[in-house]
């Protein structure tokens, strides 16, 4: 999915000009990839307008910054005819993602602004987000949705990103949102099944014979079958074409 962006990327006094550009750019497309379009907050000068142009865009699906009332969600987006991702960047966000999701088509974690909102210091990591995130993906799950990591701003460090990326693998995210086409390596890597995670779900369904059992010094069951099974349909996605 390619996300143009029409909020913080665009100064105020550019909206205009952006939302024109914007459609070009989603008229065009971007081959295969989900044409998504972020617009500005409700709130927010430009919000109106982004509004009216995301309905009559060629954008395939409309991402809302700082959503933090359902009812006023679930209004915007029967207002744009779309599906519509919500960001969940604001505590209030976070304390309502569960009812937000119900009329969301999945979840992105707005981890600059929620850092900010919730006054963690410059450099303190990401330890002081681990509850709200965990929120963000409970919510989502809950209605089997996708639930995307926030952006990570090491532009020139793929390393970081890469352990960012795994780190929100690792707490249930389904993928992460970027801001440069160089952290797409590392963060595809990070969320594909690697070899030795795939040999053993193979494994472990074949030896699989039904209700509890041990394998390879652990205990498994139906569920860890299922698991396994999603695995290998996700190392199956990741292979290149």
């Amino acid at each position: 999915m390619v996300i143009v962006d029409l909020e913080d990327a665009v100064p105020d006094g550019d909206k205009d000009r952006a939302r024109d550009a914007a459609g070009h750019a989603l008229a065009a497309g971007f081959g295969d990839a989900v044409r998504a379009l972020r617009i500005n907050a409700a709130g927010t000068p430009a919000h109106g307008a982004d509004l009216i142009f995301a309905r009559d865009s060629a954008a395939d699906v409309v991402v809302l910054p700082k959503a933090e009332d359902a009812r006023r969600f679930q209004d915007l987006r029967m207002l744009v005819v779309k599906p519509m991702l919500a960001m969940v960047e604001t505590p209030a966000g976070v304390l309502d993602a569960r009812a937000i999701a119900a009329g969301a088509a999945g979840l992105i974690a707005g981890t600059n602004d929620l850092a900010a909102a919730l006054g963690l210091p410059p450099g303190a990591g990401r330890d002081g987000l681990r509850t709200a995130l965990q929120l963000v993906v409970l919510a989502a799950r809950e209605r089997g949705m996708a639930a995307l990591d926030g952006v990570s701003n090491a532009l020139d460090d793929p390393a970081a990103v890469g352990r960012e990326a795994a780190e929100a693998r690792g707490w249930g995210f389904t993928g992460k949102t970027l801001i440069h086409p160089s952290q797409l390596a590392p963060v595809r890597a990070a969320f594909a099944p690697t070899a030795a995670e795939a040999a053993e779900a193979r494994r472990l369904i074949a030896a699989h014979v039904g209700g509890a059992q041990r394998f390879e010094g652990q205990q498994i069951e139906a569920m860890h079958v299922a698991q396994a099974r999603a695995l290998l349909a996700e190392a199956e996605r990741h292979r290149p074409a």
